[in-house]
């Protein structure tokens, strides 16, 4: 997403984009934190909690993503404008489903050596 800004010249990010962009940090951190305790051979249940919590922060990014896509088509008439910002929305949203593919496979991990 930061390449696409690049590209298309973005000066600054949209609110929903700030939105996203937490949410990825947010996600990307429960990740290092499961992977770390896994590492350490946590309880099994600290290692879910940490999966679970990745799950719901993908969920509200699947809202923040329909509702960003919501708004640009409502409030932008310059088509440009919203091509570039739903490939950018597209990459950001991509981010927290990739974090969630890491959780679904930290929780298999888990429970297989629980």
């Amino acid at each position: 997403a930061a390449d696409a800004m690049l590209l298309y010249k973005i000066d600054r990010p949209t609110q929903r984009a700030k939105e996203l962009a937490d949410i990825i940090v947010q996600a990307a951190t429960e990740v290092e934190k499961a992977i770390s305790q896994l590492r350490h051979r946590a309880k099994v249940e600290n290692i879910l909690a940490r999966c679970v919590e990745i799950n719901r922060l993908e969920n509200v990014a699947d809202e923040v993503f329909h509702s960003a896509q919501a708004e640009l088509f409502d409030n932008t008439t310059d088509m440009a404008q919203v091509i570039k910002w739903r490939e950018i929305y597209e990459y950001m949203e991509s981010a927290t489903d990739s974090c969630e593919d890491v959780s679904d496979i930290l929780e298999g991990v888990a429970l297989k050596h629980a």
